[in-house]
């Protein structure tokens, strides 16, 4: 009946320190997916944002390409206008210097064949050499202005581009040196989140490790207690069979107490404990015929004790009066040495009662003492 009670209770607190253990589980679980959700969360707000800045980034691009296009539409179309104006005015002026050259020309055409011919006659080789170079000073000259055309429009086009991304350098600049402010600042925030979400799993790693030990402790105690139990069970059955016959049928004995001193006492046991200590001895009511039995096998002993006492007094005295009986009837040096009852001096003796017994012919014989162990392996059946 003990044991099982016993093996209940245990049942009881193993099962409640697994529904502990579950629990403390479950909530450390929705608390992880509660941070998990969060992160997630903020992730992909971020996400999100990061995509629209982006889209924006992208957008600014497009209409810097676009707006960079039509300046340089408009620039190349300003410059054909101008081109073909100025053109159209040199043309003019190049007709009208053209009219009055020839007349000019004309005039002194006929004087410069003359002189030509004159000239020819005597500077024919250098004539040809002169007319070579002419060709190619001509040539050198158109080439010349082509690449001085070339290079002031390329000037003016690096001019202006230069410009243009002085400009846009200095917004992109601007735009950068903001867009790295708030990147910093998300990078910060994602620091602090990363830091506070590490912090709790190292609290939740703490608390459940802290939870590990002490499950281990507990199972270390029940089994402890189990074996506790188990030696308890296997003392009971070796005391069981040291039981006398009538132990054997009464194993209970009966109260001592009255019909209303019983109705005292079980109106107090169902009242409610007042005090922490009569709480806890309510989980002990199953023991009630341990201590019963405990108490008796006390009591015997006590009993025991007490008579052992009075025979150890009584075996005392008897010793005593048979060694002043022997003194007595002796008659040498040493027993004159010491008290006599023979020895009365103005009618008194110096014999004293009470003196403990120390003569070696009523000296007490050696106690022989048996083992637990060798009782336990020789005499008791296995």
């Amino acid at each position: 009946m003990a044991l099982r009670s016993h093996l209940t209770n245990v049942d009881k607190l193993v099962d409640l320190q697994e529904e502990r253990l579950d629990t403390l589980l479950r909530e450390y679980e929705e608390e992880l997916e509660i941070l998990k959700h969060e992160f997630d969360t903020e992730r992909q707000m971020m996400i999100e944002k990061h995509l629209e800045e982006m889209n924006d980034l992208a957008d600014i691009l497009f209409a810097m390409d676009q707006n960079f296009q039509d300046r340089e539409n408009e620039a190349k179309s300003e410059f054909q206008s101008m081109r073909d104006e100025i053109k159209n005015k040199n043309m003019e002026e190049k007709h009208a210097l053209r009219v009055n050259l020839e007349m000019t020309v004309e005039e002194l055409w006929n004087q410069f064949q003359l002189a030509l011919k004159n000239y020819t006659e005597t500077t024919e080789e250098r004539r040809k050499a002169f007319e070579d170079l002419k060709a190619k000073d001509e040539k050198s000259a158109h080439e010349i202005e082509v690449q001085m055309r070339k290079l002031q429009y390329l000037s003016d086009e690096i001019a202006k581009l230069k410009a243009k991304m002085a400009a846009n350098a200095k917004e992109c600049e601007d735009r950068n040196k903001v867009l790295k402010e708030e990147r910093e600042i998300m990078l910060a925030h994602f620091q602090e989140l990363k830091g506070q979400m590490n912090k709790l799993r190292e609290a939740a790693r703490a608390e459940l490790l802290v939870l590990t030990l002490q499950s281990n402790a507990a199972i270390k105690e029940l089994k402890r207690v189990t074996a506790k139990g188990e030696r308890i069970l296997k003392l009971a059955e070796m005391c069981r069979k040291l039981e006398t016959e009538e132990e054997k049928v009464l194993p209970f004995y009966a109260t001592s107490l009255t019909e209303n001193e019983q109705a005292d006492l079980a109106a107090v046991v169902q009242e409610p404990p007042a005090q922490p200590l009569a709480e806890v001895m309510t989980d002990y009511v199953a023991l009630e015929n341990f201590w019963k039995r405990y108490n008796k096998v006390l009591l015997d002993k006590c009993a025991l004790d007490k008579e052992k006492a009075n025979m150890a007094q009584e075996n005392a005295q008897l010793r005593s009066l048979l060694k002043q009986y022997l003194d007595g009837i002796s008659v040498n040096d040493e027993v004159l040495s010491h008290v006599n009852p023979l020895f009365v001096v103005n009618q008194q003796t110096n014999v004293k009662m009470s003196v403990p017994v120390s003569d070696p012919r009523v000296k007490r014989g050696a106690t022989v003492t048996l083992e637990a162990a060798h009782i336990v392996k020789n005499i008791l059946p296995s």
